[in-house]
């Protein structure tokens, strides 16, 4: 009896440890940007908010590579698991850079002076929205399946080209942006670890929401298949 309460235990820990660890990562994340980051000395403490915008960044882009993959293997193999994947990707993007975005101006007012400039990255990375808003447009009004699957892979693929022109853009253009100081050395040993924890965390929380997306995408194409095979459609 012992042994399969044992089991039973392990099985539940198991299937629910992403969640656990995600969770505890989350909380670590926000003690570590509110209590155990110091203030930065020329910004104070709207710049705690760069510990939230670079991970919301860091999934959106994620997020659309992972369409990127989807969307070629669709136009490959013809799947439409592939094209359920990209598209449940995409959703989990546009919701994190959308929130990039607000973050970004919710940084930018007290610094600069203005909730937006138009510099080059910020531009790009609005055009970068616009590109995957596109994308869920024309998932909404093609109505043929596989027509709207190969079109939205289309505009999934062309979208991410877009990504290392908004990481290029401090380089290639003069910009009020901050440029790439997390690879120039402009951050203290506690900034990098709570940089990095909020990394993981979001990681971790962009894989238990592409899960569910995916599973539940591939509940409805069920029920759409059963459907079918109930009227005759």
């Amino acid at each position: 009896m012992l042994s399969m309460l044992l089991i039973s235990f392990y099985r539940r820990i198991k299937k629910y440890f992403l969640i656990i660890f995600g969770t505890l990562l989350m909380l670590a994340h926000l003690y570590m940007v509110f209590i155990f980051v110091p203030t930065d000395a020329e910004t104070g403490i709207i710049q705690r908010i760069f510990y939230i915008h670079v991970p919301l960044a860091w999934i959106a882009f994620f997020a659309f590579f992972i369409t990127l993959i989807g969307s070629i293997m669709f136009l490959w193999k013809r799947d439409f698991k592939w094209d359920r994947l990209a598209s449940a990707s995409a959703e989990i993007g546009f919701l994190f850079i959308t929130l990039m975005l607000i973050s970004g101006c919710i940084w930018a007012k007290p610094v600069w002076g203005v909730w937006w400039v138009w510099t080059a990255r910020l531009t790009m990375s609005l055009v970068l929205w616009f590109i995957y808003a596109a994308y869920f447009i024309i998932r909404a009004y093609i109505s043929e399946p596989g027509q709207r699957a190969r079109f939205a892979a289309v505009v999934g693929i062309i979208g991410f080209l877009n990504i290392p022109l908004v990481f290029a853009a401090v380089e290639l253009w003069t910009t009020q942006h901050p440029g790439m100081i997390i690879f120039e050395g402009g951050l203290t040993t506690e900034m990098k670890l709570t940089l990095i924890v909020g990394l993981v965390a979001y990681t971790v929380l962009y894989a238990l929401l592409l899960k569910d997306r995916f599973v539940l995408k591939n509940f409805k194409n069920e029920l759409n298949q059963m459907k079918n095979l109930v009227t005759g459609g």
